[in-house]
């Protein structure tokens, strides 16, 4: 049986997201990362436009062309001047080594896999079987968080996580009433924003970004 061009899509566009969050899990550049963050938005709004298309759902344009502005645009262009501005040139300094790290990636897709099999099962949607990969992809976002020791980074993760979300919201729903993703959309915007404030008031206290003096004044 034939497998309609739209889902060799959806899966060929799945495949990239977990592609690119094995990336972002073994980069060491912070400018690779939301480098590769902008590619992943990129992804995710070719894919949402491609489910778009095949249901005829004409709520999932907006949000393609919202995630495009947001992920691809906006956010990347918010984070370079955030860099610029905090004269950050070191590469990304990681709680274990990299091949650690992707043994302990590899085990969480394996997990995701095999937590998703039963909805996907359940599911009714043609998208099902890349829930499996938006888990993953989540799973794999939230490694790259708790493995990093700079704030950047662990920001960079957090809005690959929401991608991965997104993603699985595509996949299992095909996509989120419009007025809810308006709202994370501007959580999110507003969420970096306010940490790059933070970020500034981290390095005018510390002269560092690194977690550690936050732990340090928390014990103080």
């Amino acid at each position: 049986m034939a497998v309609p061009l739209s889902s060799q899509l959806i899966n060929l566009f799945a495949a990239l997201l977990l592609l690119i969050a094995f990336a972002m899990l073994s980069q060491r550049r912070v400018l690779s990362l939301i480098n590769l963050y902008a590619l992943q938005g990129l992804v995710l709004a070719l894919s949402t436009a491609t489910v778009a298309y095949s249901t005829h759902q004409e709520h999932l344009y907006y949000s393609a062309a919202l995630t495009l502005f947001l992920k691809v645009l906006l956010l990347p262009w918010i984070l370079h001047r955030l860099i610029r501005r905090l004269n950050i040139k070191w590469d990304v300094e990681t709680l274990l080594n990299i091949p650690t790290t992707m043994l302990l990636g590899i085990a969480l897709v394996i997990m995701a896999f095999n937590v998703a099999l039963p909805i996907s099962q359940m599911a009714g949607t043609f998208t099902r079987a890349t829930l499996g990969i938006a888990t993953a992809s989540v799973l794999l976002s939230f490694l790259m968080m708790i493995t990093r020791r700079k704030a950047v980074p662990q920001v960079i993760g957090f809005l690959s996580m929401e991608n991965g979300l997104f993603f699985a919201a595509t996949s299992a729903t095909y996509g989120m009433p419009m007025v809810v993703e308006l709202g994370i959309a501007l959580d999110v915007l507003v969420g970096t924003v306010i940490l790059g404030i933070f970020f500034f008031q981290i390095r005018e206290a510390f002269d560092s970004l690194e977690l550690r003096h936050l732990e340090r004044l928390r014990e103080d």
